[in-house]
């Protein structure tokens, strides 16, 4: 892969575990809701190897992925997020083997007092990890719920940004917790934290576009959702004043890389926009990835 390709290719910004035996995890976790949800399954798609990963990330030309990373819970649900997340020894590894091509996100556990800050704090001096992240629903917590604000000021102290999920749950999980307006007071009380609203906000899309237009440090993931389904309302703030305010994501393999790739050309988007969705925002937002 040519140096302008590593340097101006893709940064998927929510890409979860891919290794080949996630897919029994995976299949556990859809049978256990009983929900619909398409994965991909196609073998130029789907769960692949370290190198064959890098090779597909090549042939695409993505520049990087980055990772929720978790602890594997002692006694985990067939639901519980952590099971889906890298762990710190994959990227450990992922790091050594492919400098600047993967990166990771410590996945909090807001529920875990200052101990789980603590351990915040250990993942974020760690050379791969390049911000904090949360799976909203598995807590049912809002964004200003007061549990998360030790982490917000810890983003805050390390300049790196904080990626949650917002919208409605993919499983059987209460969904308000999600709801794109709770990110108001943290934006307020934290303005130098960035902070991503993840799979669009759906069905609260426009709530999310409104918070990203309010504030110069919200952002909005289309992690889970390709193209094919980005709202018309959503395809014009990209086009305009969200223009810089938009990442491009997969939720691997919720979405595979060639898939959301592919379905690009069918959403008109201006040379700008596509060029900051697809890597130019993240390198903003995600400041270590340089």
């Amino acid at each position: 892969m040519s140096d302008s390709v590593l340097i101006d290719g893709a940064i998927d910004y929510w890409c979860n575990r891919f290794f080949p035996e996630q897919a029994d995890v995976w299949n556990a976790a859809l049978e256990a809701t009983g929900i619909a949800v398409k994965v991909r399954t196609d073998d130029t798609d789907s769960f692949c190897d370290a190198d064959t990963m890098v090779a597909r990330m090549d042939e695409l030309g993505i520049a990087a992925v980055i990772l929720p990373v978790a602890h594997r819970p002692a006694h985990p649900e067939a639901t519980d997020f952590e099971l889906v997340a890298a762990q710190p020894d994959d990227l450990d590894r992922l790091a050594k083997d492919h400098p600047g091509r993967f990166f990771g996100q410590w996945s909090v556990d807001p529920r875990t007092g200052m101990a789980g800050v603590d351990e915040a704090a250990a993942m974020l001096a760690q050379r791969w990890c390049v911000g904090l992240h949360t799976h909203t629903h598995s807590f049912d917590r809002r964004f200003d719920h007061a549990d998360y604000y030790p982490y917000y000021a810890l983003c805050a102290a390390h300049d790196v940004p904080f990626v949650m999920q917002a919208g409605t749950s993919g499983g059987l999980m209460p969904s308000e917790c999600g709801v794109p307006v709770g990110i108001d007071r943290p934006a307020l009380y934290f303005p130098g934290v960035r902070f991503v609203l993840s799979h669009t906000g759906w069905p609260w899309v426009a709530e999310c576009i409104a918070m990203a237009l309010k504030f110069p440090n919200v952002y909005l993931g289309t992690s889970v959702y390709p193209p094919r389904h980005w709202s018309a309302e959503l395809v014009a703030f990209m086009n305009g004043a969200g223009r810089r305010k938009c990442l491009w994501g997969t939720g691997f393999p919720t979405v595979g890389h060639r898939h959301g790739l592919g379905q690009l050309g069918e959403v008109e988007l201006g040379d700008e926009a596509r060029s900051n969705l697809l890597g130019d925002t993240a390198r903003q937002v995600f400041t270590r990835l340089g």
